[in-house]
């Protein structure tokens, strides 16, 4: 089995670090070893994966991760084998607060958003923010306000009903950006999708709690 994962906003592949090995990792614009090259769009993010993965796939997609396997999902049903969508949601607040960041993120750095970021990726009782603030620091400003519009303009609800692959809905419990209600709303709309919650994990439950999240995903693909 061919396994993707597509991380977080602000993100790189070390994201991923406490979750099984997979055989790709596929990073945004500015993130990574990402270039930044054109417009920015969740269409053309999920177009981007479809055609740097060869054959079927299982695909795990964490918040703008996430939406872009809506799309995956919904774009070819036949390539995706089994979807797991955690904390995310079918919209991500108003179109202005996005174009809002973009334009800090431009003018003053990431440096300007971090210290609110980091507090809603992780709960006040995690000890290991520093490492996961210096990845968020290292990703490339103009990649990222790029990443900033396409969820500005995204609405995700259309494509859930055309998605065919079984689904996982994961939340974290205390995740102030996709709570749980976020994850009812997926798994209403995609056909036999199951919804688990994660107790003690804000947005990043992947890195917050990895047993939790490692065993549902081991259960599940």
């Amino acid at each position: 089995m061919t396994l993707v994962y597509s991380g977080s906003l602000g993100s790189t592949a070390a994201m991923w670090e406490p979750q099984p090995p997979a055989d790709h990792v596929f990073e945004l614009p500015g993130h990574g070893a990402a270039a930044v090259a054109g417009a920015v769009t969740i269409d053309s993010l999920a177009r981007d994966i479809l055609d740097s993965v060869d054959g079927p796939f299982s695909y795990v997609g964490l918040s703008i991760g996430g939406a872009i396997g809506m799309r995956v999902a919904a774009l070819a049903p036949e390539r995706v084998e089994r979807l797991v969508l955690a904390c995310t949601s079918t919209r991500f607040g108003e179109a202005a607060q996005w174009h809002d960041r973009a334009a800090t993120v431009r003018a003053d750095g990431l440096e300007a958003i971090v210290d609110a970021i980091m507090g809603r990726w992780f709960t006040p009782g995690y000890g290991d923010v520093a490492r996961w603030r210096e990845m968020f620091l290292s990703v490339d400003r103009e990649g990222y306000a790029r990443c900033c519009e396409a969820l500005a303009g995204w609405d995700g609800s259309g494509d859930l009903r055309r998605i065919e692959a079984p689904t996982l809905v994961i939340a974290g419990a205390e995740d102030p950006t996709s709570p749980p209600s976020a994850a009812e709303e997926i798994a209403a709309l995609v056909p036999g999708a199951r919804v688990a919650v994660i107790d003690g994990a804000a947005h990043l439950a992947n890195v917050e709690a990895p047993t939790a999240f490692n065993q549902l995903l081991e259960e599940f693909l």
